[in-house]
């Protein structure tokens, strides 16, 4: 995907569309998977977003281009961190450039109540904007990345095992791939007692080649169950493009297989990612079975950590042997950002009158001085004791013998 005319928020302006049935092109426009932000940018007023997106109040819309950018800054915080503070003992994979899939996806769930009431989400070992879009508690996710005693999980999980039940944050996940399996798990006894809970299990690119991925699809569409499988395909899994593990460009053409919805969307484009989560969200409390998710986006940073990238600068670019960040090119990686998610949230908001640029600065000015107060505090936390990091790793007390017959 590039950076072409008909793929900017400006070319809607421009497109020639029927007269007799705009809201129907749009519709089908979406429902194919079209990689643009025509359904986004079209006039809301008029009822031509189509689907659920325009049912969005001005305050949720708020809500969710403040939320992007607070994915965006804390990951410019820690990156910046990483690479100038040598006390700083975090580490991530950065989400920086796919903040619009995690957004638009969260903002279709249910986020409060715990595990008996929320809708629940399975993470990645890229998990931090996720936790950000489902509600966590930056601070302490934040302390939590540090190792720091009072954090998320009392600093013994850090970033690739954070985790917040009280708002259905199952957790990321460590060991990449098997997510889906546990998250299908939940799904079945989530229908066995009757609720209407959802889950969502994020995935990358990479995942289409493991075991899991099929076995959790095939399960879950025999079943039925209320699971919706979201694959961000941001082109690469760490240093191989993802066509070097999937036949076929578009990943969602799995679902074919197993006689479910595989959906393609534009993973720059909040917008898009809402009405397609949503749609597949309203199937899944109804009753009828799973849907994949496939958003095309990208990853501004490398693999994991910061090299490559420079103290104030958003990306990784250049080359680094030790790093290995010259997989892709400089100009893929330029290309994307000039679709960058915050830049077309804010210009869809500003054209539907939903905020002016003054208000839009404001916000972001806000969401920084926020992150900074997040890692500030973190930093003052206790570190976690090392004798202790044996704690809730073993069960304890007598086990009674299980009665059979």
């Amino acid at each position: 995907m590039t950076d072409t005319a008909e793929s900017r928020p400006e070319a809607a302006e421009t497109v020639e569309m029927p007269s007799a049935s705009r809201r129907t092109f749009l519709k089908g426009l979406a429902g194919a998977g079209a990689a643009i932000s025509l359904p986004a940018t079209a006039a809301r007023a008029n009822g031509e977003i189509g689907f659920w997106a325009k049912d969005l109040t001005d305050d949720k819309l708020v809500e969710m281009f403040t939320t992007i950018l607070r994915i965006r800054w804390h990951e410019r915080t820690m990156a910046d961190k990483m690479l100038t503070d040598p006390s700083y003992r975090g580490y991530n994979h950065f989400y920086a450039g796919q903040e619009a899939v995690a957004v638009g996806v969260c903002s279709a769930l249910r986020n409060s109540g715990g595990v008996m009431e929320a809708d629940l989400v399975y993470s990645t070992h890229r998990p931090t904007g996720h936790a950000i879009a489902k509600g966590i508690d930056m601070k302490k996710m934040a302390a939590e990345n540090e190792f720091r005693a009072t954090g998320l999980n009392g600093g013994y999980g850090a970033e690739m095992h954070i985790a917040d039940k009280s708002i259905g944050f199952m957790g990321a996940d460590g060991m990449i791939g098997p997510g889906p399996v546990i998250a299908t798990g939940s799904a079945f006894a989530i229908r066995a007692r009757g609720s209407d809970q959802v889950v969502v299990n994020f995935g990358g690119d990479g995942t289409y080649a493991t075991p899991h991925f099929h076995s959790a699809l095939n399960n879950s569409a025999m079943l039925k169950l209320p699971f919706i499988y979201v694959l961000e395909n941001n082109l690469y899994h760490q240093y191989a493009h993802y066509s070097y593990s999937c036949p076929m460009k578009d990943i969602a053409d799995a679902a074919q297989t197993y006689r479910i919805p595989g959906v393609v969307v534009d993973g720059q484009d909040v917008l898009q990612v809402y009405n397609a989560a949503k749609t597949a969200v309203e199937r899944a409390r109804a009753g009828e079975g799973p849907t994949l998710i496939e958003a095309k986006t990208y990853r501004y940073y490398n693999h994991w950590g910061a090299p490559g990238a420079k103290p104030g600068e958003l990306g990784a670019f250049g080359y680094d042997p030790l790093a290995i960040s010259s997989f892709r090119p400089e100009r893929e990686v330029r290309a994307w950002m000039a679709r960058d998610p915050v830049d077309i949230a804010r210009s869809i908001l500003i054209r539907w009158g939903v905020l002016d640029q003054a208000r839009a600065d404001q916000i972001e000015s806000d969401v920084r001085d926020e992150v900074t107060e997040a890692f500030a505090w973190a930093a003052e936390q206790p570190l976690c004791n090392p004798e202790d990091g044996l704690k809730h790793v073993f069960a304890e007390g007598t086990v009674l013998p299980r009665q059979f017959g």
